[in-house]
């Protein structure tokens, strides 16, 4: 494979895999190096043959884990088997090297149960852009490991049943699910309704299904949306989103939401993610900020006063506004807040949103409320910015941006709240960006630390 070719590859397809994973130069090789490798500092060096003299080098925050690099290892092993058989029509090659991943991901998932499980996932594109009854089609199917069919023989194949209309709504991979063995053979359906509960990392609808993708069973999903979802100890580990697959970090991207301080609560950082990863699959898009102790007086800055939730911002806030009435002079519709206390503002001032919020959140921190609900707060168009302890400081805000920022609104708000902690922007298409300032950069200049889906 040519380098500028096997470049490419990285950029476009392996790096989108691995959460927070850079490019940071290359170095020298021979024949007696391997083609994947552990390097130093966490790193992992990568080549696309052994006779290649170079490995790229691969470095994120944290780590490579083993089973990150064993995937590596079967992405480069089933890439370099299409470009060592001489069979480059470039009609072929970019579906090629797709179904080199998809092969390599089910390897990786399953030694037993690979040849089922990357069939299925090949026939789940095929039903993506499809319908029923003029409904998007979206279903779940489980893999189990160690249960096997009675007798293959008088069973159902799982190819047979695909080929029926009505297989299309005999599950939805929210409440409900069909299983086959490792071999495709039918084992029965299963409502999730009344499964026990278990932790699960994994979008909220799915929380069920990812449950019983446990003890040797692995989960696939179709969504209404096109999307394949893939899951396994209970966790979401991989999705086809926009013909892109996306590997799941999860522990990477919590570790990544510190902003290394030593504030940083594990519980907020946790329920920041899991809202960011609901708010993902919900579509809805949105915008969530953790804010770093020291910095969110400087925060509230950028922040309406109207938007803030709690006394103690608000008072902050008043103080900043101490001489903007001066600027504002000679509008009748300006209320000078400087001059208005808390309890003032709430008893006295009709903002049925801010009311309203205070009504529904009740004193809780971000942490302490139901999933469901963070969800929708930080649905709700705006930012949804938390102080160092969890505290909500607002839901919905709209953000002064800095001067100069680049890219639409809700990406600008993101990076200009990004200087003053982790900024997360969830865009509509599902995809989560996460901003912070580089503390190695005298000019604090706010860079991207990950991107999902």
């Amino acid at each position: 494979m040519e380098k500028q070719a096997f470049q490419n590859y990285v950029k476009n397809i392996i790096l989108p895999m691995f959460t927070g994973s850079v490019v940071i130069g290359e170095v020298e090789s021979n024949a007696r190096d391997n083609e994947v490798a552990l390097g130093p500092g966490g790193t992992v060096l990568i080549k696309p043959s052994k006779n290649d003299e170079y490995r790229l080098i691969l470095k994120r925050n944290i780590a490579f884990k083993n089973t990150e690099v064993s995937l590596l290892k079967e992405i480069i092993s089933e890439i370099s088997k299409i470009h060592d058989s001489g069979f480059l029509d470039k009609s072929y090659i970019g579906r090629m090297n797709m179904t080199a991943i998809e092969k390599a991901i089910c390897d990786s998932v399953s030694e037993i149960a690979n040849e089922t499980l990357l069939d299925i996932v090949m026939i789940l594109e095929t039903f993506a852009n499809r319908t029923y009854e003029g409904k998007r089609i979206n279903f779940g199917i489980i893999i189990n490991e160690v249960q096997e069919c009675e007798n293959p023989a008088k069973n159902i194949y799982y190819r047979e049943m695909f080929g029926y209309d009505f297989f299309a709504v005999l599950s939805n991979g929210i409440q409900s699910c069909v299983e086959f063995d490792k071999n495709g053979y039918y084992l029965g359906h299963m409502s999730l309704e009344k499964l026990r509960f278990k932790p699960t990392i994994c979008p909220y609808d799915y929380m069920s299904f990812a449950r019983y993708c446990d003890g040797g069973r692995i989960g696939l999903v179709l969504t209404n949306q096109g999307e394949i979802l893939m899951f396994k100890n209970r966790n979401l580990i991989f999705s086809k989103k926009r013909g892109i697959w996306n590997s799941y970090s999860h522990e990477e991207i919590i570790a990544l939401l510190s902003n290394r301080t030593s504030q940083s609560i594990k519980e907020i950082r946790k329920s920041l993610y899991f809202t960011a990863l609901d708010v993902a699959f919900a579509g809805t898009g949105g915008c969530i900020v953790y804010l770093n102790k020291e910095y969110s007086d400087l925060a509230l800055s950028h922040i309406d006063i109207e938007d803030i939730l709690t006394e103690k911002h608000y008072d902050v806030k008043r103080t900043q506004m101490a001489d903007f009435p001066k600027r504002r002079k000679g509008d009748e519709s300006f209320v000078d807040y400087s001059k208005i206390d808390y309890q003032t503002f709430v008893n006295n001032y009709e903002k049925t949103k801010t009311s309203s919020l205070k009504a529904t959140i009740e004193g809780r921190k971000f942490h302490e409320l139901n999933r469901k609900l963070r969800q929708e707060l930080a649905s709700i168009d705006g930012a949804t910015i938390i102080d160092s302890d969890g505290t909500i400081i607002a839901c919905g805000a709209i953000v002064r941006i800095e001067g100069g920022s680049s890219g639409g609104g809700r990406l600008a708000a993101t990076k200009t709240l990004g200087r003053y902690g982790v900024a997360v922007k969830i865009s509509q298409d599902g995809t989560m960006q996460a901003f912070m300032t580089d503390k190695k950069d005298k000019n604090k200049k706010v860079k991207e630390i990950f991107s999902v889906g």
